[in-house]
């Protein structure tokens, strides 16, 4: 069943003659998170799926001692997604900590929830079935021979070289998957029965070459070299994950990458902000992302570091994750709750999700690119109050709608909907 609906796909009228006052009879629809929320229960060893928790993974660290599995938790993380070989994976049972990666540190147990096949063979090997060398990009020829495509023969060949114990399988991918692959080879990267959990890296407030035609063009719309307004956007964070929902049927978790720091060597590339940052991060949770990993590299300016957020010279990048990943966490039990599908909308200025998690609404939307405001209209509702979450601040809701302003590209609101009618809804 591509879509999940709650409710056995009935569609939720709302009854509103008991409701608030301004109250219309409008349908709402109820989907499940991809995968159902119980999604990481059919693996061995899983990941919580306690509502309560979220999946905030950080991308190839080392973790040596207690100190530094503290200061990475303490930073708002629960996951690495990857590990050197020389981790301790004591440390991070001992903190409570998961694990997701290749088979690189000795002794895996508890906190090892799943195995990394690799990362972003759609774009080293391409989309083929071709004899793989067993080589990686810089040893020498990937696929035999060396003119052909190999992608799929290098994750079914690593599918299999993975333990076989039932604990989940994850890949990341990149501009094939992502930009330059048809559908149907994207497809068979995504749902060929590799892995359970995917995700693609790109960086679109970093990466320079990323606003091409035949890249971002691609993705975005007919194909035009994106000017510099319509690349460096936080909205395209969630057009990546949207494009993975879409190609594998909305039938698994998509986790999103956000760089942290500068991931190219190039020093004259552009480098995230902790405000573009923030917003990419909730730009992604929008889109449907249900896990967050943050790229924690930088290979060029303004520091050169193998672990941006133990990095004292990024102290405020390190405490606008730690921000956000507190307002993820709090906000885990709504991100994990059902997805309202239908009977509202919002104006094209915007990027909106709506949920419904402990008898309310919450309505995320952040920017599309540049400053605006926007109407949301949920008309069951009727007349209610828009509490804009961790801004001290309240809007009224007539008759199921409301206004707001967003000041600039990064602007994110999260709106708790408090009285009214709930549609309807148990």
């Amino acid at each position: 069943m591509p879509k999940r609906l709650v409710a056995s796909l009935a569609v939720l009228g709302c009854l509103l003659g008991s409701g608030g006052a301004g109250a219309q009879t409008v349908s709402v629809t109820l989907q499940e998170v991809d995968g159902g929320p119980g999604y990481y229960a059919r693996f061995t060893n899983p990941l919580p799926t306690d509502p309560s928790f979220f999946p905030i993974g950080v991308w190839y660290a080392s973790v040596l001692s207690a100190s530094e599995a503290a200061t990475d938790k303490a930073a708002g993380l629960n996951t690495y997604v990857e590990l050197t070989g020389d981790t301790d994976l004591s440390v991070l049972r001992a903190a409570g900590m998961h694990a997701i990666d290749s088979g690189w540190p000795a002794g895996p147990g508890s906190e090892t929830n799943g195995w990394l096949l690799i990362d972003e063979p759609d774009g080293w090997a391409g989309p083929g079935w071709a004899a793989w060398t067993g080589n990686s990009p810089g040893q020498g020829p990937i696929c035999d021979p060396p003119t052909a495509k190999c992608g799929y023969t290098v994750l079914s060949t690593l599918a299999a070289r993975r333990p076989a114990d039932g604990r989940m399988r994850y890949t990341n991918f990149d501009y094939g998957v992502t930009f330059v692959e048809s559908d149907a080879e994207a497809s068979l990267f995504v749902n060929g029965g590799f892995q359970d959990v995917v995700s693609a890296d790109n960086y679109w407030f970093s990466d320079k070459d990323i606003c091409t035609a035949e890249h971002g063009g691609a993705m975005l719309g007919d194909g035009h070299a994106l000017s510099t307004d319509e690349c460096r956007r936080a909205a395209n964070y969630g057009a990546t994950v949207a494009r993975l929902r879409k190609l594998g049927d909305e039938a698994r978790p998509v986790w999103a990458f956000v760089e942290v720091g500068h991931p190219y060597a190039e020093p004259s590339w552009p480098t995230i902000t902790p405000p573009e940052m923030q917003a990419a991060v909730w730009h992604s949770l929008i889109a449907g992302a249900r896990g967050i990993i943050y790229f924690n590299h930088s290979f060029g300016a303004p520091n050169v570091t193998p672990n941006v957020l133990r990095d004292p010279a990024y102290a405020g990048m390190r405490a606008a994750v730690t921000a956000v990943n507190a307002r993820i966490t709090a906000l885990a039990p709504v991100l994990n709750a059902p997805t309202v599908t239908s009977g509202w909308s919002d104006d094209s200025g915007v990027k909106t999700m709506v949920k419904w998690s402990g008898g309310h609404f919450y309505v995320f939307s952040g920017s599309a690119g540049s400053a605006t405001t926007s109407s949301f209209s949920l008309p069951c509702v009727g007349d209610a109050t828009a509490t804009v979450l961790d801004e001290n601040r309240t809007l009224p809701v007539a008759g199921g709608s409301f206004t707001d302003s967003f000041a600039d590209g990064n602007a994110v609101h999260i709106y708790r909907i408090d009285g009214g009618t709930t549609c309807g809804l148990a």
